[in-house]
């Protein structure tokens, strides 16, 4: 019986590693695999963590797993770290006899905050990150991190505490269809002729104010206007083909950690 287990504990590991390695093979992961990789997970997590975490990863006092909030963790390589030699002076015992391919699959579970029916993301270095939003990425060429970069697009300071892993990931990837309602642009056309893209930054019942594409507040009002639309798609580029699968999650990592001031 023993040896029976021991083969189906392998074979379960083989069958992961297998999925693992599809999801890691070009040109794109299948969503299948991930949904299979983040079930194992949660099965996983039900097993060895829920005990002490809780179902919804938030019965230690400063930690939230499924809201991202840890005491020491940044990335996917401090949660392997932290699974594998534990943190003893804290009552958290070492995991080192999961098999690497489990560890990842728990990684999988949390990063998708507990949903198996979402897809995975990864969780890169924040330090990366930062490097990426100020350079090739050019995200400071549209929005602002305390007091720093353009008006054009929404101020990111505080983003890591309203936004998850998965919605910032597909932000980068898909960004018409990450687009928050009160984030969306605007034409305007006034009575004069003048025509104005940008931001809505306000409303009101009788005016509207907007971030134009140059960065400019304007304040409208409506009585004064021909035509007011909201534009469907979204004036952020997608990073799909522009940046590499570990340059996404280093700047998901470096957006997660903006948290304000």
């Amino acid at each position: 019986m023993r040896a029976y287990r021991s083969l189906c504990g392998a074979a379960a590991v083989f069958t992961l590693a297998a999925h693992l390695a599809a999801q890691n093979a070009p040109p794109n992961p299948q969503a299948a695999d991930d949904h299979f990789v983040i079930d194992t997970g949660a099965r996983l997590y039900v097993g060895q963590c829920s005990a002490c975490h809780g179902t919804n990863g938030d019965l230690i006092n400063g930690v939230d797993l499924r809201a991202g909030k840890f005491l020491t963790v940044r990335s996917d390589d401090d949660l392997t770290r932290l699974l594998a030699t534990g943190r003893p002076a804290a009552g958290m015992p070492s995991f080192a006899v999961l098999h690497t391919d489990e560890a990842r699959a728990i990684i999988a579970y949390i990063r998708s905050n507990f949903d198996a029916t979402t897809e995975g993301v990864k969780i890169g270095d924040a330090r990366r990150g930062e490097a990426i939003f100020e350079g090739k990425g050019a995200c400071a060429s549209c929005h602002r991190v305390n007091g720093r970069g353009a008006y054009a697009a929404t101020d990111l300071t505080e983003i890591g505490t309203v936004r998850t892993p998965a919605s910032l990931q597909r932000a980068l990837v898909d960004p018409a269809q990450a687009i928050l309602p009160a984030n969306r642009q605007v034409r305007v056309v006034t009575r004069d002729g003048r025509t104005i893209r940008g931001r809505r930054l306000n409303e009101d019942s009788f005016t509207i104010q907007v971030i134009d594409e140059q960065s400019r507040l304007v304040s409208l009002v409506k009585s004064d206007l021909r035509t007011f639309e909201f534009i469907p798609t979204s004036s952020m580029p997608s990073y799909a083909a522009t940046l590499t699968a570990d340059e996404r999650a280093d700047l998901v990592a470096y957006l997660l950690s903006l948290k304000g001031r």
